[in-house]
């Protein structure tokens, strides 16, 4: 039995969905993009084009929502189907779009540039824990008209895990859905077993921009998946109360799936999202906060309700430092997710507010979610008896267990199997082994990943094509060439 953590009644679903369908029609939903209001326009959706604001009648949506998938799964580069979305499966990957790195020597934070992403995709790449990749973090060494293509074409290059992405602009979309065809084989390869999803923002509160409403049309008519991020900020840019920034996200999704679902009734989409608290102290946003958790947790229940696919933002921390509060924020929350069955988990490797990433966190945070998983296979029966079986010939010794053969053959199945990141040694061996903390110890880790880590073996010929590309649009955004490592493309 898989346990489950629920914060909300049916009752109070049935409360949330009500007061969202409400706020479709009063006060709306401010869509930016014109095809997007022409889409609700032809279903029934009164628009104001002075104020460009979208009254969607509650049947517009529910209509919508009849056509979602309620699972669809992701392949990796060899077509091997490899993450799963829907039901209370769950899955983790690194988080994502963050602007720097920790320097795991000098403990500052520095600008993220290409080998910075390509040390956190070698990592992540050996690390079982994670089932996707991410486009992590921006590289800041290219310009800013492909920041998000290229992040893409670097995974490309060193993963063949299933990637968790997005775009930045309704243009570079199109560009990123063409890389993904090229390294499947062509576009219908590509929606028969799709290879990534792409994140998509509404602004809160109740705005779909132009840009989010135009990624989420493309996506939708390319038939590769898509994942709504809503950021409801609880007291600032959403309702104080937790529950009313549940409410916000819920309309704020149920107005995109049905403009996506308009533009191709049909595509894989998730209900997904990055909310947090306002925090009135320091007018920050704390994604490692308990409430945070406690919104994530209770949108995803709203999302199961309905049966759709889900996904969250947690096992991050606000600390800017692997220490005690990133452990303790990423930890809890991580376990929240897993609990609340999310398909897909974001977060993991990120401090300060998912703006810094850190190799050396990724790896930590892998602990966490190893346990995570651990708790979700829940409590399990072996034997025919629960325990009498196992104290026939016992002489009331302590060690008489210890020579059960039983005991050699279960105790692999019961027991998560940590990495040498976490430290369960006596202090005579700690002290040994050289007194290292954790941090230390994370360092190690890395340092043998990349150590290990070997570039995939892709195709020739699609490496060509990709790289030919991105270095055409790399040209036109104003420079001549790529800041990677060029021996490694093929001749």
């Amino acid at each position: 039995m898989q346990p489950k953590l629920s914060l909300l009644t049916e009752d109070l679903i049935e409360r949330i969905l009500d007061e969202a369908y409400q706020l479709l029609l009063k006060p709306g939903i401010k869509v930016q993009n014109e095809e997007a209001r022409k889409l609700l326009a032809n279903a029934g959706a009164q628009v104001d084009e002075e104020t460009l604001v979208v009254r969607i009648p509650a049947q517009i949506a529910k209509a919508a929502l009849n056509t979602v998938p309620r699972t669809f799964r992701l392949y990796d580069y060899q077509g091997n189907p490899a993450v799963e979305y829907g039901g209370d499966t769950v899955h983790f990957d690194p988080g994502s779009s963050g602007i720097s790195v920790l320097d795991p020597e000098t403990l500052e934070q520095k600008t993220a540039e290409t080998p910075d992403l390509i040390r956190l995709l070698k990592v992540a790449e050996q690390i079982p824990q994670y089932d996707a990749q991410s486009t992590a973090v921006v590289c800041h060494d290219v310009p800013k008209e492909i920041h998000d293509l290229y992040r893409l074409y670097l995974v490309l290059l060193h993963s063949k895990k299933p990637i968790v992405t997005g775009a930045f602009t309704n243009k570079t979309v199109q560009h990123m859905i063409d890389m993904l065809a090229i390294m499947s084989g062509g576009l219908e390869n590509l929606q028969a077993k799709p290879r990534a999803i792409f994140d998509v923002c509404p602004s809160p509160p109740l705005i779909w921009s132009n840009f989010g409403s135009g990624n989420l049309i493309a996506l939708a008519r390319a038939g590769v998946p898509a994942e709504i991020v809503s950021m409801p900020l609880a007291g600032a840019a959403a309702p104080v109360t937790l529950i009313g920034a549940v409410t916000q996200h819920t309309a704020e999704c149920l107005a995109g799936i049905t403009i996506h679902q308009l533009a191709k009734a049909g595509s894989p989409i998730v209900w997904g999202g990055a909310p947090a608290i306002f925090d009135m102290r320091k007018g920050g946003t704390p994604f490692g906060a308990i409430e945070t958790a406690m919104i994530d947790s209770s949108y995803a229940q709203v999302g199961k309700f309905l049966g759709l696919p889900t996904h969250a933002y947690m096992g991050a921390t606000d600390s800017k430092r692997l220490d005690m509060q990133a452990g303790l924020e990423s930890g809890i929350t991580a376990m929240i997710g897993a609990l609340s069955g999310i398909n897909m988990i974001s977060g993991s490797g990120m401090l300060d507010s998912l703006l810094c990433h850190s190799a050396e966190k990724l790896v930590t945070d892998a602990e966490g979610v190893a346990m995570a998983q651990r708790m979700l296979q829940g409590m399990k029966i072996h034997t025919e008896t629960l325990a009498t079986g196992f104290y026939e010939g016992v002489n009331f010794k302590g060690g008489d267990f210890l020579k059960q053969k039983i005991t050699m053959q279960l105790f692999q199945k019961e027991q998560n199997m940590p990495s040498a990141v976490i430290d369960r040694n006596s202090m005579r061996g700690w002290k040994e082994g050289g007194s290292l903390d954790m941090f230390e110890r994370a360092k190690v880790r890395v340092n043998q990943l990349l150590a290990s880590y070997r570039r995939p073996e892709l195709d020739p010929a699609q490496e060509r094509q990709l790289h030919a590309f991105v270095l055409d649009l790399a040209k036109q955004a104003g420079v001549e060439a790529l800041p990677v490592i060029e021996d490694f493309l093929p001749a």
